[in-house]
């Protein structure tokens, strides 16, 4: 059974990849592993040495505090205050449509925020 901090630090690792459009083969390229080696990672399955963690936020340009936020929340999921699925960032549905949200220009992403902002409350 995987480590609750491991499974954590896999899903941001699997998030931050998703949401700036690398593969897992990129990813372990960037970091001199097999593409499995991550897919293990990101599943919790292996534990991330603290070398390879700083070698993995290098190459998705993250700070090595990325992996951990949030992690003091998990009794107080994000899912529980947001009414959201519980693995939201694992979604992969999900992580393509921040993606296309972040690709729109930023005046129009401003005015489609504010449109899910009202439509969610009148909900």
């Amino acid at each position: 059974m995987a480590h609750p901090v491991d499974t954590h630090v896999g899903k941001r690792i699997r998030h931050r990849r998703w949401l700036i459009g690398m593969t897992q083969q990129q990813l372990a390229e960037k970091v001199g592993i097999k593409f499995q080696q991550i897919q293990k990672y990101e599943t919790g399955a292996n534990r991330v040495s603290a070398s390879r963690l700083w070698d993995i936020s290098d190459a998705l340009d993250v700070n090595v505090a990325f992996f951990f936020e949030g992690l003091q929340d998990e009794d107080k999921t994000f899912a529980e205050k947001a009414r959201v699925p519980a693995d939201l960032m694992g979604d992969k549905e999900a992580l393509d449509l921040v993606r296309s949200y972040y690709a729109i220009p930023e005046n129009q992403r401003r005015r489609l925020f504010e449109l899910a902002r009202v439509l969610s409350d009148v909900a």
